[in-house]
């Protein structure tokens, strides 16, 4: 059975949402204190973490920020905060989806489903290759890790999974949609604008001018093609 940690500090959203998740044969350790929350999280295996932002004590941004340090697993924040400069911040510290309050518990249920299914598939998929290379990047992707001339940076989550599936798929024109579902693996009401935001982040790790992108290029009104 897959763990689920659900951190949110109204009572009656937390249970409403647990009780769903549990009905879809998930365990679910629910707190409602972003400090303890916090450490359930580093101490405990969770296939996921639903995240609040607003909560006493740490909030959702830093609990996302110091769980991304040490584990790769899938943050989702669910919040009433409708801002895209929430969902942006959220979405560059290592979030993998945001929703927005009020939601279907049925539309959490299945991004839940298909953001652990994806993680699955792609750290399985990427353990079969251990490492490739593209001029000055290399990837190894069983340690999940970006060099760029030698030299190891950052990569989130979501940013890691994009880049090697555009690697993977060189000189090829792929859609925002066709990227969202492979790496987010949710269809419906598909928030494209996560892709945009990944995309600038990644060119802002690997090219040397991100204003004039030699790897990640834009093809306008179709998608974005990783050139090799």
């Amino acid at each position: 059975m897959k763990k689920i940690l659900l951190i949110e500090d109204e009572v009656s959203i937390a249970e409403l949402q647990r009780d769903y998740l549990e009905i879809n044969q998930f365990h679910v350790d629910v707190d409602h204190n972003g400090d303890s929350g916090l450490q359930l999280a580093l101490q405990n295996d969770y296939d996921l973490i639903i995240l609040d932002i607003m909560l006493p004590g740490v909030n959702g941004f830093e609990i996302c920020k110091q769980v991304r340090q040490v584990k790769n697993i899938p943050i989702l924040f669910v919040s009433a905060k409708k801002e895209d400069i929430d969902k942006i911040r959220g979405l560059g510290i290592g979030a993998d989806d945001y929703i927005t309050k009020p939601f279907s518990p049925s539309e959490l249920v299945a991004r839940v489903k298909a953001h652990i299914v994806r993680y699955e598939r792609l750290a399985g998929s990427q353990a079969k290759s251990s490492s490739i290379s593209v001029k000055e990047i290399s990837i190894d992707k069983s340690a999940r890790k970006v060099y760029i001339n030698g030299e190891e940076t950052s990569f989130t989550t979501k940013e890691f999974d994009l880049l090697v599936f555009l690697v993977m798929h060189p000189n090829q024109v792929l859609s925002k949609e066709q990227l969202y579902e492979n790496i987010w693996g949710f269809e419906l009401a598909a928030d494209v604008s996560t892709v945009t935001v990944h995309i600038r982040k990644i060119r802002g790790k690997i090219e040397k001018d991100p204003a004039h992108p030699k790897y990640l290029e834009t093809v306008w009104g179709a998608g974005y093609r990783f050139n090799v």
